[in-house]
């Protein structure tokens, strides 16, 4: 194992810096920080957590970072994933760091300082990656965490999922039932895996009926309105735009709905508009929007007592579950609101 004088000796700076670097210290400069991360990764190194925790005793806290995409943080997704968190910790004697940071190189500093500094017992994790650093980490480092999403990496993680490819056949059986053949989606960055989860679903359950979607009919957007906006804009700009637009969630789905009706078009009449998420939003829009109901709710409470399960040395009954979500029909494609029935499906 890597000591913190191999990894000084590298990266040529002292013993001190180095250790500096690895607690997140805001007197040493992002590129050191980078640079020493990075070495220490290289060769191995991995602070003796068992050590520290014996010393430092538990702190009875969970970390969850939130990552942003601007300066502007209004996802609805977030406050109602967060309140189930907060909620369900609270009750079994937890606080909750919570704190944002957008994605990128930096976004891992602020794991790393709140492991480094004891700051936290555990992680929550959202919005994985498809190759995660931030699992690869903490799996390296043996810290614990529970996911909301999945990843393609090897560590067998605690994790709840959705089963996105589900949602999306039941999209595109609804959206061609109701005569829809060209259809555009709006997705995440491919670099997300629920991105690529629901770009596939999609593309698979359209095959079925022996349809497709052109390269002209997908774009990425980052998942705020204004992104759906844009996006939606050049689609319906195409010589032979759609009838129907699909969005990977439900904020770009609002940005579709205002870059149709600035054009005129009628909603659930000219364009068939469906989301995903069902924040509460979804229901009071107007029209009201077509989309995927998950309980994000239930699903922050539910990673929460998890991992408190993990932390008190108890085994989760479930350590990977995978819950089956409902579409839920609305005006935005002419149609009117179901019931919602939340099935899950253990793995």
């Amino acid at each position: 194992m890597a000591t913190l004088k191999e990894i000084a000796e590298k990266v040529g700076k002292s013993v001190t810096t180095v250790s500096r670097a690895l607690h997140g210290y805001d007197d040493v400069s992002p590129e050191t920080r980078l640079l020493v991360n990075q070495v220490a990764e290289d060769l191995g190194y991995t602070p003796n957590i068992n050590a520290l925790r014996l010393q430092k005793q538990s702190t009875d806290t969970i970390g969850f970072v939130i990552p942003t995409y601007g300066p502007r943080f209004t996802d609805p997704f977030f406050t109602e994933f967060l309140a189930g968190i907060g909620n369900t910790a609270t009750r079994l004697g937890y606080d909750i760091l919570v704190s944002t940071h957008p994605i990128g190189d930096e976004e891992l500093f602020s794991y790393q300082n709140k492991v480094n500094s004891y700051r936290v017992d555990g992680f929550i994790l959202v919005r994985t990656r498809r190759d995660d650093a931030r699992i690869k980490y903490l799996c390296n480092i043996n810290f614990p965490f529970v996911a909301f999403g999945r990843s393609e990496g090897e560590c067998p993680y605690a994790f709840v999922d959705v089963d996105n490819r589900y949602a999306m056949k039941m999209i595109a059986d609804h959206l061609v039932k109701l005569g829809h053949q060209r259809i555009a989606y709006i997705s995440a960055p491919d670099y997300l895996m629920f991105a690529n989860e629901r770009l596939e679903g999609l593309q698979e359950a359209l095959h079925e009926y022996e349809l497709s979607i052109p390269d002209a009919m997908i774009r990425v957007g980052n998942l705020t309105q204004m992104s759906g906006l844009e996006q939606s804009e050049v689609i319906l700009n195409h010589p032979d735009p759609p009838t129907a637009i699909v969005s990977c969630n439900d904020l770009m789905a609002f940005g579709v709905i205002r870059a149709a009706q600035k054009r005129g078009l009628v909603i659930g009449k000219d364009l068939a508009v469906v989301g995903y998420d069902d924040i509460p939003q979804a229901e009071h829009s107007i029209p009201s929007l077509t989309t995927i109901h998950q309980p994000i709710y239930k699903i922050g409470s539910t990673v929460c007592e998890m991992l408190v399960q993990i932390l008190r040395g108890e085994e989760p009954e479930v350590r990977q579950k995978v819950i089956k979500p409902t579409l839920i029909i609305r005006e935005s494609c002419g149609g009117h609101p179901v019931s919602v029935l939340v099935k899950e499906v253990n793995s």
